[in-house]
This record gives structure tokens, C-alpha cells and sequence, in this order.
């Protein structure tokens, strides 16, 4: 891994001794993005992953850049020994990057036309079917059948000697 990241100028870094939130601000989209939709299961198989990667490519990537809104932060006051955070209005990444002018005119009709031929609930309701089939082949794949929700953070097993 740091061969390949030398070799594309990017930077390795890690998280910063004794500070515990750093990778919370790296990697803040793993629960928007990734545990919410796929919950805390392992998914392991190369059918799971075919599912998983068909999802994120198509309709989950469209839900979220064209109609799942995000707040963005503007600024950081401190005040006192408060914090105090000024969010600039919900906006989805599709109405960011029209306001942004930083497309051409020629892909910014070619998002039109796509978010115009999106339906919303169409979209969700075959995120809900692929994510069915997720969890329909991950139990096959498990001698008897699990009983959790698959939402649900799950704890781990404490073993004793």
C-alpha cells in the first residue's frame, strides 16, 4: 500500500498519538454510506460482493447524490469554552455542483436529464429489493439461519479461559 501511494504522490498518514476521534473525522461517511444500508454483517462470498458492488454503482449512488440532502459546515466559533457550528442550508451533492459552476453546460443538461428520469421511490424500493438479496444469500450461506436484525451493531462473543 505505500508503494502504490508513492508511486500516485498521495499522502500516507495515520491517526495522531492519543487522539482517538481522528479517524471519526476520516472516515465519516462509513455509517451514512456503508453500515447503515449494509448494516454489521460480514459479507464475504463473491456473489455478496457482485450484490454489493452492483448496489453502489447504480441505485444507491444515485439516491444519495440526487435526494439524500446533507448540511454542510460553514465555520467554527468558539465561544466561551463552547463550540459553537454554523451549518449552511440541506442541500443534495447533485445541487451542490449545479450551484458550484464548476461543470460545463453540457454536463450539467446531462444531469438534468438523469435526475429528471430518476424517481425516488422506484430507486429505494430496489435498493430495499437488493438489499433482500443480500441478506437472503448471506444466511444460505450460514448452516441455520441467523436471528439478528442486521441494523443492529452486533457485540462480539467475550471468551473465557
Amino acid at each position: 500500500m505505500f508503494r502504490h501511494a508513492e508511486k500516485e504522490s498521495l499522502e500516507f498518514t495515520r491517526s495522531r498519538p492519543y487522539r482517538k476521534n481522528d479517524n471519526a473525522y476520516i472516515e465519516q461517511k462509513n455509517f451514512t454510506h456503508v453500515r447503515q444500508p449494509l448494516g454489521y454483517l460480514r459479507y464475504e462470498t463473491d456473489k455478496e460482493l457482485a450484490l454489493i458492488n452492483d448496489l453502489y454503482r447504480n441505485e444507491l449512488r444515485l439516491y444519495k447524490n440526487f435526494f439524500q440532502p446533507v448540511m454542510k459546515l460553514e465555520r467554527k466559533e468558539r465561544v466561551g469554552g463552547q463550540i459553537k457550528r454554523k451549518h449552511d442550508k440541506a442541500k443534495t451533492p447533485y445541487q451542490r455542483l449545479l450551484a458550484s459552476g464548476m461543470i460545463s453546460d453540457e454536463e450539467r443538461e446531462k444531469l438534468e436529464r438523469l435526475y429528471s428520469s430518476l424517481n425516488p421511490a422506484e430507486l429505494k424500493r430496489q435498493i430495499d429489493n437488493k438489499l433482500e438479496r443480500l441478506f437472503m444469500i448471506y444466511e444460505k450461506k450460514k448452516k441455520s439461519p441467523i436471528t439478528v436484525d442486521p441494523y443492529k451493531k452486533q457485540t462480539p462473543i467475550t471468551v473465557t479461559f
